[in-house]
């Protein structure tokens, strides 16, 4: 049944990438010196405004250090102005594990499919729940539990049931919990309304949802990709009714979304297995699409003049700039300045700083740097030795490129055309999560810990 909840008092609620271009990056009114939304303001995993530090540790420029409730997961902070918010799935610790429904229902399907169910997390009763912390001082200031339910499906032991991140424009807070709903909130924890009648996914080999809402303007977009019946969604962000619904042929996939203003017309820009997508955002109406991406995309697109660029990195490798231009399907010479099957991230997404285009190769250390007008490399390939693997995304800020290993271990680069190392962090937790750059502070989200770097 559609539930939208509106103007709900206080004591009910613990009850219940946007760009301007000609092509340029259109934020949500003040948000320049903000982090509102997952990869930043600027969607491209970048602040115009924060200096943060460039060395910490455990004993070094910590300003404080909050362990989280619930298991870490992938959903990174976001900050406007002195609140951080996070979101965090609670599993009942006394509750006896209910059987898992199918990972992957009988259904014919286009496109690339799993290799077989993995061992995922047991379903207990859990709280969905968005926490605010105080960016000064780590002191929790609400916490509101949005639903209390029993999944209906595993995840992926690397995530949680949690993994979306929240979108704020600094008058509210929208809270994404996939199968579990969408929820809007004031500044101060109160619920406005609530959207609960999505349906429930199904996620391939039952790795669990993660997919971030984007938000322009007075409209947010969910997006909605499985293997049952996928669509896009775009609400009335003030209210939670629906605007526009479209159907698409994909299977799962956890791409973000983003929305472009070309020549004064907002575009959604969707990634896909089967399709990259554009949309007319008032309308749905799709504008054009590209095929050739690999295996169940991750890594969110960025954008950079007239071209948007969208990658997928496991099973192959696909990166392609696609120019704004054209309409239809669009290939080499027809919208498609230039690809590559040689190099593409699969977790961490793109990183466009200064017209270069950072990633990694698939989720490992391999760091790539290119040109963003033509895809020629700014320097070879480097393989960090300092770090593992990497699933958070690089961010940059202040002439510094900060990667996250996910043993705790952070190496920061000149943000120039030349490989250099400035110094690598290591802190006692493991980290997935994309850090929040915001003034002279970094906020990094670990598996136990959510932490705020700030030079002493």
């Amino acid at each position: 049944m559609n539930r939208i909840i509106t103007n709900v008092l206080p004591a009910c609620v613990g009850l219940a990438l946007s760009i301007s271009l000609t092509t340029t990056i259109h934020a949500q009114e003040d948000s320049a010196d903000q982090w509102p939304n997952f990869r930043g303001p600027t969607f491209n995993g970048t602040s115009e405004t924060a200096n943060p530090p460039t060395d910490w540790s455990e004993d070094k420029n910590v300003k404080w250090k909050v362990e989280l409730p619930g298991p870490g997961n992938n959903a990174s902070p976001i900050v406007w102005g002195d609140k951080v918010f996070i979101l965090t799935a609670i599993p009942d610790p006394n509750a006896t594990p209910e059987p898992q429904a199918e990972a992957e229902p009988p259904r014919e399907r286009r496109g690339r499919r799993g290799r077989g169910r993995r061992r995922s997390a047991p379903l207990v009763p859990t709280k969905f729940v968005t926490l605010c912390y105080d960016r000064n001082t780590g002191e929790k200031l609400w916490e509101q539990t949005a639903v209390e339910t029993t999944p209906h499906q595993g995840h992926h032991p690397d995530h949680s049931f949690a993994s979306a991140s929240p979108v704020t424009d600094g008058k509210h807070v929208w809270s994404h919990f996939g199968s579990r709903g969408l929820y809007c909130y004031d500044m101060d924890g109160n619920l406005k309304w609530a959207r609960d009648d999505f349906g429930q996914m199904m996620t391939r080999n039952g790795f669990g949802e993660g997919s971030s809402p984007v938000l322009y303007k007075d409209t947010i977009v969910v997006p909605w990709d499985h293997e049952g019946d996928s669509w896009v969604m775009a609400l009335d962000a003030l209210t939670g009714e629906t605007k526009w619904k479209v159907d698409r042929d994909e299977p799962s996939n956890w791409v973000t979304p983003m929305v472009v203003e070309h020549e004064g017309k907002p575009v959604l820009v969707t990634g896909g297995e089967n399709h990259a997508r554009g949309y007319d955002l008032k309308s749905g109406e799709e504008l054009w699409r590209l095929a050739g991406f690999t295996s169940r995309p991750i890594t969110a697109p960025v954008v950079h003049d007239d071209m948007v660029f969208l990658a997928s990195g496991r099973q192959g490798f696909f990166l392609s700039a696609i120019q704004f231009a054209e309409t239809g399907d669009l290939r080499a010479g027809n919208g498609v300045a230039w690809s590559t099957t040689e190099m593409a991230p699969d977790v961490p997404s793109l990183m466009l700083s200064s017209g270069r285009l950072w990633f990694l190769s698939g989720s490992r250390n391999i760091l790539n740097c290119v040109d963003a007008e033509s895809g020629d490399p700014v320097f070879g390939q480097v393989r960090l030795e300092d770090l593992e693997g990497v699933y958070a995304s690089p961010v940059a800020a202040g002439g510094y490129v900060y990667i996250v290993g996910r043993d705790g271990t952070s190496m920061v680069l000149k943000d120039t055309d030349e490989y250099e190392v400035v110094s690598t962090n290591r802190l006692d937790d493991r980290i997935d999560a994309t850090p929040a750059l915001i003034g002279n502070q970094i906020l990094l989200r670990g598996k136990r810990y959510l932490y705020c770097i700030e030079e002493e």
